[in-house]
């Protein structure tokens, strides 16, 4: 396995100005509700990942766009201030910087309204732009979060030159199984697994069958985000389901991201998929326990740490 400062990953995405209030439940249509404690965080799915890679010690580069407006200019910052290479960042004149509302309830559960604006600037000549970025680099990790034309462009640049493409299935959306096909590991939540097949997802027996259909669309790799129920690996094999760890849930908000960034490094240094998947699920797991999508995505040093206290059973067949 490679060391991970020597690995180069770039993350194609959103980007997205967060708001975050604390709220007992949904308002009733028509109802106007008060919520308490809102903050302001950087987010988005794509610059989550960027952030998360970053984090975990691996050189990044990010592709994505924003507008030419106070909050792009503080989320580009934020981007720099963790390391990464945004060259490739667009600035459009057109479209407001992205923002996503975001609730988040006792249970530990949340709701997320987003407008992606400036994110669906982001095209096919943007990263035609960025292809000796792409080609020069380990891995490329996409999103959901930006026009479908683009994820696809991204992923058949990477696939051409020989990389490693994950694909995080998020926001739940139909995608095409051209698409699909281009990334070497799908990895959706329960939600977006339904969009991608059409089938009710409920617990992991309808989980597993519904990513077998995934499989039948010609996915190679299908890496399951189940939550509190931990992660599934789902290949022509078979099937192993990876325990979630024990916290205490303060915000999920960027759980999913952190994840998939702590997979697709690990995966990118050289890392079994096992094992892969099991620092994912400590990346994930550490997210959880702070407010904020960017400022939950953990170190390296947090997740070593956390993992060598962590008593987590071994994946399950």
């Amino acid at each position: 396995m490679r060391r991970i400062e020597d690995v180069h990953v770039v993350a194609v995405g959103s980007t997205n100005f967060d708001l975050v209030v604390k709220a007992e439940r949904l308002p009733k249509e028509g109802e106007s509700m008060l919520a308490t404690n809102l903050k302001f965080f950087p987010g988005g799915k794509g610059a989550n990942q960027a952030v998360g890679i970053a984090r975990l010690g691996a050189r990044t580069t990010f592709i994505g766009s924003v507008g030419r407006d106070m909050i792009g200019d503080f989320l580009v910052r934020g981007l720099e201030t963790n390391g990464i290479d945004v060259t490739y960042v667009r600035r459009d004149a057109d479209r407001s910087t992205g923002c996503a509302c975001i609730m988040l309830f006792p249970n530990g559960n949340n709701t997320i309204v987003v407008d992606p604006s400036a994110n669906f600037a982001l095209s096919r000549a943007d990263l035609e732009k960025a292809e000796k970025a792409i080609v020069a680099a380990d891995a490329l990790c996409t999103v959901l979060e930006i026009p479908m034309d683009v994820v696809e462009a991204a992923l058949h640049i990477a696939r051409k030159a020989g990389k490693l493409t994950v694909l995080d299935a998020g926001p739940p959306r139909h995608c095409p199984p051209e698409i699909l096909k281009l990334a070497d590991v799908v990895s959706p939540n329960e939600t977006e697994l339904e969009h991608l097949t059409g089938e009710k997802v409920s617990g992991r027996v309808s989980a597993q069958e519904a990513a077998t259909r995934l499989l039948d669309l010609g996915v190679k790799t299908v890496v399951l985000k189940l939550g509190s129920d931990g992660a599934m690996l789902v290949t022509r094999d078979g099937a192993e389901h990876f325990p979630a760890c024990k916290i205490e849930a303060v915000d999920p908000t960027a759980a999913g991201d952190a994840f998939t960034a702590a997979l697709t490094v690990q995966l990118a240094a050289g890392a079994p998929i096992e094992e892969a998947i099991r620092y994912a699920n400590f990346a994930g797991a550490l997210a959880v326990t702070k407010l904020g999508a960017q400022p939950s995505l953990p170190t390296c040093a947090e997740v070593e740490e956390f993992a060598a206290r962590d008593a987590s059973p071994s994946p399950q067949k």
